[in-house]
C-alpha cells in the first residue's frame, strides 16, 4: 500500500524553488533522497513510455523490475537514504516523455505494491534544446529529491482514558503520542463513555510535534427527587439540592447519592444512576425512630395517707391520777 508518511518524497530544484514532479532534459543527474523507517534497503524502478509494464531498474533499462530487477539502494542509520540518478547511463537511452520513479522498501515490482510500502515521482524528460518549461533545469544540472520527515500527534484529553481515532482508525486510549505521521491535515475524534464526542482537525508538519487537547463535556440527564413525608432537605453528592420533592436539570450522567434528612425522621440515603438525555425519579421513604431517648422531668407528687393506716403504728399511753379526798 502507498505510505506518504515512508518514503514522501518533495521535489526542491537546484534554484530552491519547490515542484510537485521533476521536469529535466535527458542526460541530467538527478539526485533522490529519502526516508525510509521500515527497511534497511529502498528498492527504485523506473516505470514509463516504451518500458514493460511492470517497470526497469534505474540504473539499467534493460533489467525488468518483475524479473528482480531493481536499483538497491542502502539506507543510514538515521532512516535516510539517497542516490544520483543519471539519466543518460542507463543502459540505453529513454525517449523523450514522463516517467515515474518507484522508491519502495521491498523487491516488488509495479504488480505487487500492495505487498509493500512506496512512494512515486512523476519524471519528465526533455530533449535537450527543444524547450522547456519554467520549473526545468539548464542541461547536465542536478535535480534534487528531497523528503518530508513524519511528525508526531499527541493527543491527551480532560478526562483521560477516552478513545482516540484518527482518520477513522482507533489509535488507542488517551494520552497517547502517535509517531510516523505524514505531513497533513487529519481528523481527530475523541470519545469516552457518558461523554459527548470532541471532533476536530489537527495539521501535522514535518518532523514537528503537534499536541491535541480535548475538554470532554458530559452528557446530562434529569433527576426528580421525591420523599415521603414531604419537605425533605436534599443533598446532591454532599451539596444542597432544595425541598422535596423537586427536580434537578443538567445532571451529569452517571452514578450520584442523594441523602433526604427531615425532623424527627431518621435520614434516608440512595444511590441513583442517572441516564444521558432521559429522566429518572428516585423517592426516598423516611422513617420515624422506633422509642425515644429525650430527657424526663420528674415533678413529686404529695402523698395523702389515711389516718386509719397508721392507727396501729399510735401508741396512746393513759395515765390515772387519784381523786383527792379519798
Amino acid at each position: 500500500m502507498i505510505c506518504a508518511g515512508l518514503l514522501l518524497l518533495f521535489f526542491v530544484l537546484a534554484c530552491g524553488a519547490a515542484a510537485s514532479s521533476i521536469q529535466s532534459y535527458i542526460g541530467d543527474t538527478v539526485h533522490l533522497s529519502g526516508y525510509c523507517p521500515t527497511s534497511q534497503t529502498v528498492y527504485l524502478f523506473l516505470t514509463g513510455p516504451n518500458l514493460p509494464a511492470n517497470g526497469v531498474a534505474l540504473d539499467n533499462i534493460n533489467e525488468r523490475a518483475d524479473q528482480g530487477g531493481f536499483t538497491q539502494v542502502s539506507v543510514d542509520s538515521n532512516d535516510r537514504w539517497q542516490y544520483d540518478w543519471g539519466t543518460g547511463s542507463i543502459g540505453g537511452r529513454l525517449d523523450a516523455g514522463t516517467y515515474t520513479v518507484w522508491a519502495v522498501d521491498g523487491p516488488n515490482d509495479l504488480a505487487n505494491l500492495n505487498q509493500a510500502q512506496y512512494s512515486m515521482i512523476s519524471v519528465t524528460l526533455s530533449e535537450p534544446g527543444l524547450g522547456s518549461v519554467s520549473a526545468s533545469n539548464s542541461p547536465g544540472s542536478t535535480v534534487t529529491v528531497a523528503e518530508s520527515e513524519p511528525g508526531i500527534l499527541n493527543v491527551s484529553s480532560v478526562p483521560e482514558d477516552a478513545s482516540v481515532v484518527v482518520n477513522g482508525n482507533y489509535q488507542g486510549r488517551s494520552p497517547i503520542s502517535i509517531p510516523g505521521i505524514s505531513p497533513g491535515t487529519y481528523s481527530v475524534n475523541v470519545s469516552r463513555f457518558n461523554y459527548e464526542t470532541l471532533s476536530t482537525t489537527a495539521t501535522v508538519e514535518s518532523g514537528a510535534t503537534t499536541e491535541v487537547t480535548a475538554t470532554l463535556r458530559p452528557k446530562t440527564g434529569t433527576l426528580s427527587i421525591n420523599t415521603t413525608p414531604e419537605g425533605a432537605n436534599i443533598t446532591l453528592d454532599g451539596v444542597f439540592a432544595g425541598l422535596s420533592p423537586l427536580t434537578l436539570n443538567g445532571v451529569f450522567a452517571g452514578n450520584h447519592t442523594v441523602n433526604a434528612t427531615l425532623e424527627g425522621y431518621i435520614p434516608s440515603e440512595s444511590v441513583v444512576s442517572v441516564i444521558a438525555d432521559q429522566s429518572v425519579t428516585s423517592t426516598l421513604p423516611l422513617a420515624k425512630p422506633a422509642f425515644s431517648l429525650l430527657p424526663v422531668s420528674l415533678t413529686p407528687i404529695p402523698a395523702i395517707v389515711p389516718l386509719a393506716a397508721c392507727a396501729g403504728a399510735i401508741i396512746l399511753f393513759v395515765f390515772f391520777r387519784p381523786r383527792k379526798g379519798l
